[in-house]
Order: C-alpha cells, then sequence, then structure tokens
C-alpha cells in the first residue's frame, strides 16, 4: 500500500476507535467499515487496530479469517455472491453463475485484474423463496435471470453506484400465504409494554408461563423457565439478545418478521428487559440481511421519540432499556447462542462450553438471555392478549403457531404460520407442492421426511422444526441434495475442534467420490465410521447434526449409494502415478519403472 494511502488508512482506523470509544468488543464492527472503505483489512489497518486496543495482531487476524465477509485481501469494487443453497440450484444458479463470470471476465473467488469485480459462492442468503438470490456488495438481490444477469453486466462494467442500479433487482417480498395468531395483526407500538406496566412484571411472567411458549428457533426451551432463571442469577448487569443470525439454509421467516413486524419484536425485547432487569438489549443481525440494517435503526430512533426505549419508558420512572444492532458478517456457527455472544464480544464466534450457560453466564459473564425473533415476537402478543389465548391453540405440548419459511419445488413458496398439530399433508396442499421425493424439515441439520409421513403433525412432540420446509419432487436426486447439504457444513465449520473441522472435509470429499461413480465398498464403511465419528466427538451442535443428512439417507435409502459404488475392492481417493508427474518432468524420465499402476487383487 501506498504511504499516502498508509497514512490515510491510520487516520481512518484511528476515527473509527475513536466512535468506537476504543472498545475491543466493537472490533467485527471497525472491521466491516474498514472492509466497506477499502474492499478488505489492508495490513496497515490490523497493525493500528492491534496498537491501539491492545489485542494481539494474531487474534485480530483471526477474527478477520473466521467470517466469510472479511477479507485480507482485495475484492472487487462490485464483489457479488451468489447463494449456492440448493434452492438457489433448483433454479438453475450454477448456470447463471457460470454465464455471469464468462460475460465479466472473471473466475470464481479471483477479483479481476483490473479491480473492479469479484465473483464468489456465498451460503444461504435466506431469499430461498425468491431465487436465485445473490448479494452485491452486501446487499440482497433477488430473482436472478439471464435477462438480469444480462443487465447487471454493463452496470458493473460503467461502474454505475448501487444507489442508481433498477429497483428491481432489490426488490424483496415478505410472501405471506397464510396468517394465524401473530401474522394476523399488528399490536400498536407499546400496546404490549402498556400492558406490562399495567400488569407488573411478575404478572406478566406469570402469562408467559401461562401461555406455554417455548424457543422457537428449534431447541423449543420454556421461554418463561429462562426468564426465570436469569431474573434470579447473580450479576451487576442483565442482558437481552435477540438472535437474528438464521443461516440455516431455507429457513427466512425472521427476515419478514423484522421487516413487518419490527416493532413487536423490539417489544418483546423491551418487555424481557424489564422482567430480568436489563438496562442494554442487542439485536444480532445476520450480514446477509444487510439492507434491513438502515430501516431497523430508524425504526428504533422512533422508538426513543416516542419513549418507548430510553430512561422512563412510557413515563414509568427507572425502566431504562435501549437496544443496539449489531450486523453478523458472515459465520452459521453464531446461530449458536454462545457462539453468537462470543461474536457480540468481537470475537470469532466458537461455541463455548456449557454449562454455564447463557442465562448466568453471558454477554461479558453476565446473565443474558438469547431468544429468537418469533419467540420475542409472541411474546409482545401474548402480553396484549392474555397466556390463554395463545394456549388455547396448538397441542398439550406446543401451544401456540409456528411460522414456517417454505421454499423449493411448491406452487406457492412463501411464510406460512400454522398452528401446532397440523399435519403436513395439509401444509403440502396450501403452498401447491405435489409429486414430491420428501422434505427436509428443519434445514440441513433437521429430518428428511418421505410421503408416507406426512401424516405426521407439526409440534415438539412429532416434527420439531426452527422453520424452515424444503421440499423436492421426484425429479430431485436424493444425493445431489446430501451433497450440497454435506458442502454447506464443510464450508461453515468453525474449525475450532478436530472431529468437525477435519471431520467434515473427509466427510466431504469422501461422499463426492463415491456420488461420481468411484467409491468402493470400503469408502461406505469409512463413510458410516467418519459420520459416527463426527456426531459423537465435534464440540458443538454444527457437528453433532453435519452427518445427519448422510446418516439418515444410508440407513433409510441405502441402495442409492450402493448403486453409485465401482466392482472393484479399493480405487484411491488421488492419482499418485499424476502427482508423480513433476518428478519425471526433472528427471526427464518416462519409461515404465518411473510410472506406478494400480493393480487390482
Amino acid at each position: 500500500m501506498h504511504s499516502t494511502r498508509v497514512e490515510d488508512c491510520k487516520a481512518f482506523v484511528e476515527t473509527l476507535i475513536h466512535r468506537y470509544q476504543c472498545n475491543p468488543t466493537e472490533l467485527i464492527r471497525i472491521l466491516r467499515e474498514i472492509q466497506d472503505r477499502y474492499r478488505h483489512v489492508p495490513d496497515a489497518a490490523i497493525e493500528a487496530l492491534a496498537s491501539q486496543l491492545s489485542l494481539p495482531r494474531s487474534r485480530i487476524v483471526g477474527v478477520i479469517e473466521f467470517y466469510s465477509f472479511l477479507h485480507t485481501a482485495p475484492r472487487g469494487r462490485y464483489d457479488v455472491l451468489l447463494s449456492d443453497s440448493i434452492s438457489d440450484h433448483m433454479l438453475g444458479k450454477q448456470s447463471l453463475m457460470d454465464d455471469l463470470c464468462r460475460k465479466l471476465g472473471v473466475a470464481p473467488g479471483v477479483t479481476r485484474a483490473d479491480g473492479q469485480v469479484s465473483v464468489d459462492n456465498t451460503s444461504c442468503t435466506g431469499l430461498c423463496d425468491q431465487g436465485p438470490a445473490g448479494l452485491v456488495n452486501g446487499y440482497a438481490v433477488t430473482r436472478l435471470t439471464s435477462g438480469r444477469i444480462d443487465r447487471m453486466v454493463p452496470l458493473i462494467n460503467e461502474s454505475v453506484p448501487l444507489a442508481e442500479w433498477p429497483s428491481d433487482f432489490f426488490a424483496i417480498d415478505d410472501n405471506i400465504r397464510r396468517a394465524d395468531l401473530l401474522l394476523n395483526e399488528r399490536p400498536e407500538p407499546g400496546a404490549a409494554l402498556a400492558a406490562l406496566l399495567e400488569r407488573g412484571a411478575d404478572a406478566l411472567l406469570d402469562e408467559i408461563d401461562r401461555s406455554g411458549l417455548r424457543g422457537r428457533g428449534g431447541a423449543g426451551f420454556n421461554t418463561a423457565m429462562k426468564w426465570r432463571f436469569c431474573r434470579e442469577a447473580e450479576g451487576d448487569a442483565h442482558y437481552v439478545v435477540c438472535n437474528a443470525d438464521e443461516g440455516e439454509p431455507g429457513t427466512f421467516k425472521d427476515r419478514v418478521l423484522l421487516d413487518s413486524y419490527a416493532d413487536q419484536v423490539f417489544e418483546g425485547m423491551t418487555l424481557c428487559a424489564r422482567i430480568i432487569g436489563a438496562r442494554r438489549g442487542f439485536l444480532y443481525l445476520r450480514g446477509e440481511y444487510r439492507y434491513l440494517l438502515k430501516p431497523l435503526q430508524d425504526l428504533l430512533a422512533q422508538r426513543r421519540q416516542k419513549g418507548l426505549l430510553g430512561d422512563d419508558i412510557l413515563g414509568a420512572t427507572g425502566f431504562n432499556f435501549d437496544i443496539d444492532i449489531h450486523l453478523g458478517a458472515g459465520a452459521y456457527i453464531c446461530g449458536e447462542e454462545s457462539a453468537l455472544i462470543e461474536s457480540l464480544e468481537g470475537k470469532r464466534g466458537i461455541p463455548r462450553n456449557r454449562p454455564p450457560y447463557p442465562v448466568t453466564h453471558g454477554y461479558l459473564g453476565r446473565p443474558t438471555v438469547v431468544n429468537n425473533v418469533e419467540t420475542l415476537a409472541a411474546a409482545a402478543a401474548i402480553a396484549v392478549h392474555g397466556g390463554q389465548w395463545f394456549a388455547a391453540v396448538g397441542t398439550a405440548k406446543s401451544k401456540g403457531t409456528k411460522i414456517l419459511s417454505i421454499c423449493g419445488d411448491c406452487a406457492r413458496p412463501g411464510i406460512y404460520e400454522y398452528p401446532f398439530g397440523t399435519p403436513i399433508r395439509d401444509i403440502l396442499t396450501d403452498c401447491g407442492a405435489g409429486g414430491t421425493l420428501g422434505i427436509q424439515v428443519g434445514g440441513p441439520s433437521g429430518t428428511f421426511i418421505e410421503p408416507g409421513e406426512y401424516d405426521r403433525r407439526l409440534g415438539f412432540e412429532d416434527l420439531a422444526t426452527g422453520g424452515s420446509f424444503m421440499i423436492f419432487d421426484a425429479s430431485r436426486s436424493l444425493l445431489d441434495i446430501v451433497g450440497n447439504f454435506t458442502h454447506f457444513f464443510a464450508h461453515e465449520s468453525c474449525g475450532f475442534c478436530t472431529p468437525c473441522r477435519v471431520g467434515t472435509s473427509l466427510m466431504k470429499n469422501t461422499l463426492d467420490k463415491i456420488h461420481s461413480g468411484h467409491g468402493t465398498a470400503g469408502d461406505l464403511v469409512e463413510l458410516r465410521s467418519l459420520c459416527e465419528l463426527i456426531k459423537e466427538h465435534s464440540h458443538c451442535g454444527l457437528g453433532h447434526t453435519a452427518a445427519n443428512p448422510i446418516i439418515e439417507t444410508l440407513e433409510r435409502f441405502p441402495d442409492l449409494y450402493e448403486q453409485r459404488l465401482k466392482a472393484i475392492v479399493f480405487e484411491p481417493g488421488f492419482d499418485l502415478d499424476g502427482a508423480l508427474e513433476a518428478a519425471r518432468q526433472l528427471t526427464g524420465r518416462d519409461d515404465s519403472a518411473a510410472h506406478l499402476q494400480q493393480v487390482d487383487r
């Protein structure tokens, strides 16, 4: 970097550090702003941060290398990322990417020589109902077609600012197809807080308990119990965190709630704060939803003006609470609550050992409630309508409704809200799915169900889900689907533990070998062994579930794998003779003794 640019970089970093009050917990937000300005994080910025934040250089570099949206080498002035989710592939994503790269004269993952553009893959963008989708400089683009690619290329080559691109590129719809308790109405801003002040914190917590509300992120932990544990935990400060990092492929309901029901979500956070005694909260917004950041910040400002955030909320002396939005930087693992907290603290999103749990030792080691977006929206609705209103819907163990993100081979992808206990068959009828191969429920880490299981019901006692329904018709290859999921897990492994870091990569390579028709019976045995090892010995939930797609299909559809096997006993995973080609060229030998041949015995 030229000396003038080095000085400019150092001055810019110093400005950022001053704005963020020299706080190391703000490291990721600082790095994101540096990335936006220079298209990467220059070495001069790393040195300045290490010096002024008193952090080891290795920690800063480690954070940059951990998150997909941070880089130490320059990206293009237009950085185009296309979603690699299976739902995008089903809509022709790969041919669109090949076309885009060819017309821009750029190879995937490589910045063009003039620095104008880079094109690469990214994990699911949360736009599965309107794909193929992607990101341009972090902002979501939807419904990509060959026609849109043709329009995009000159915009990039001619350096047209994103603000001047046609608005249809960035049009994002809610696609709410079926509404029930939560989506049918939007309580007036402040209605839930007024109900809280009228009832009192203890009485409202009892209402949450009476409602039977359980966490909507997938685990299903009792919400009132979590809030009680946190309230009773010792600590000089308590915190509320809204987990809006829905990185599970096929899931996009939280995106819609934050787009159209954000007041209700913020109200739920504020209720929780009053009950547990918190004065500060965070909304952890996944990096792929960057386009929502400004509208959400504006809404928070409006709530402060209306007395719904800040000091003495709604005139109640001592009811002080405010919310900050933390934008993620591209890491699926940060959807796990302890990894999310690590990220909030400016670190790599490595899941913590538990116990202790966040309710006693969360953000900065203080008691912290981490709830899903849908859970907090439901809590606000319960405050307005009462616990019995919610509990009257659903089943004995699964009260209320569940919001589903439905995509794939169906006529009407989008958002559907159903009472717990609804048969899966009814859901498929509503979204226009017919002739299905099956449904992946709960994303890649969830469960694949076949047509014979469509009488199963939505609920924690039967088919629990964080909200993703990916539908596949009979034309799809199950091994293609499993392969996509397996590549996703290998890419998103945080790298902390060996079973997951190495195991998911080996699992991916072995599956690819079998899928391409080069596997043997020995490879199949090895694949089973790898899956069990990863499942049993990984550090966190990602590793525990990463092998699920393979384990399930090996158990239920073993013939799919066996049909792909070669008849030979063994085929090496790499070409040893080919690896010796460089040595042959150096020595000038090409006789038979300079070659290795596989011999079948």
